[in-house]
């Protein structure tokens, strides 16, 4: 839980030293060289708040520099703040609820949390089901990416005007989600190896990409929904959907439409919030919890801001 009456939130100094705790543990880090040593804090009347002179390539920086907060004129505090609200809404937060809870422009709401996404959006590395584990895959459909006349007309009809998200879920681990343009054994096979290890057990459903995608893990199951089977044992993709449901609630409830240019943002979004989710773990018998809590993820976020400098023309192109 996490107090909203905390100073970080109210004030830009406060909300600076959390950064600066956040991003430099060590003490002052130069952005521009990568120096630690050195550093003085300038503090005449004339600068401004944070700033610091390095005295090995003799530049000035502040925290903000090299991050997603590079050059933005919104106050520090009313960022942390909106990393909080995002990070602590299950489903996300549009940028017209940004808008009236911070006091900005609708223009300014949307740039931040696109630059909030951009945080998010995965530095691990790694494969999924290493050690054995038990890794789902599925796709899902969102939208529609043709605005022809034909694509209205038919838009009931079959998944090919649709956008398509392909997801990978470890069972009790995390989940990597894929904008992809075509779901095929072509499109899917490349994501699977390049982020599955071959040691894992992998789930999937009976459709026709997966029935040919080769040995690409130690074991393969598939329940046929197309016949009606949804679990055989061990055997089922319950998860994977556990999370589209999740993603689609999101998409529709407080987004209600998301472009094909940042639909991959607003899904590393989804993926960062379940990957950093609040469980439960039995414990001698009773359940405690586990995992992260609004605030632990808000921080994670916040961690994520280095090296990613978002400007608003890349903002506006596809992710």
């Amino acid at each position: 839980m996490c107090d909203l009456n905390n100073p970080i939130f109210k004030s830009e100094d406060k909300a600076r030293q959390h950064l600066e705790r956040l991003r430099w543990p060590d003490g002052p880090v130069c952005p521009h060289c990568g120096a630690m040593e050195r550093m003085a804090k300038i503090e005449t009347e004339s600068a401004r708040p944070g700033l610091y002179y390095c005295n090995h390539c003799t530049k000035q920086y502040t925290v903000t520099v090299g991050t997603v907060f590079e050059r933005s004129h919104v106050p520090l505090n009313k960022w942390v703040l909106a990393f909080h609200l995002v990070c602590a809404s299950k489903k996300g937060m549009s940028s017209k609820q940004i808008e009236r809870m911070l006091g900005v422009t609708y223009k300014t709401a949307w740039f931040m949390t696109h630059r909030i996404r951009e945080a998010m959006k995965p530095n691990g590395t790694g494969f999924l089901g290493s050690g054995g584990g038990t890794v789902e895959v599925d796709e899902t459909f969102w939208g529609n990416n043709k605005r022809s006349k034909k694509s209205r007309e038919y838009s009931g009809r079959g998944y090919e005007h649709k956008m398509k998200v392909f997801s990978l879920v470890e069972r009790g681990g995390k989940v990597r989600s894929f904008h992809v343009p075509a779901v095929n054994a072509k499109t899917l096979k490349p994501i699977i190896e390049a982020q599955m290890s071959k040691e894992a057990h992998l789930m999937t459903d009976d459709a026709g990409q997966y029935r040919i995608l080769g040995p690409v893990s130690a074991s393969h199951e598939a329940v046929a929904h197309s016949r009606g089977e949804y679990a055989r044992g061990t055997a089922h993709t319950n998860t994977v959907e556990g999370y589209f449901s999740l993603l689609k609630r999101g998409l529709i409830g407080t987004f209600h439409h998301v472009g094909e240019q940042h639909l991959q943002r607003y899904v590393n979004e989804f993926d960062f919030r379940y990957n950093h989710r609040e469980t439960r773990v039995k414990v001698e018998g009773k359940w405690e919890k586990a995992g992260f809590s609004d605030t632990e993820r808000t921080i994670a976020a916040l961690k994520g801001i280095s090296g990613k400098r978002l400007t608003y023309r890349r903002a506006n192109e596809t992710a």
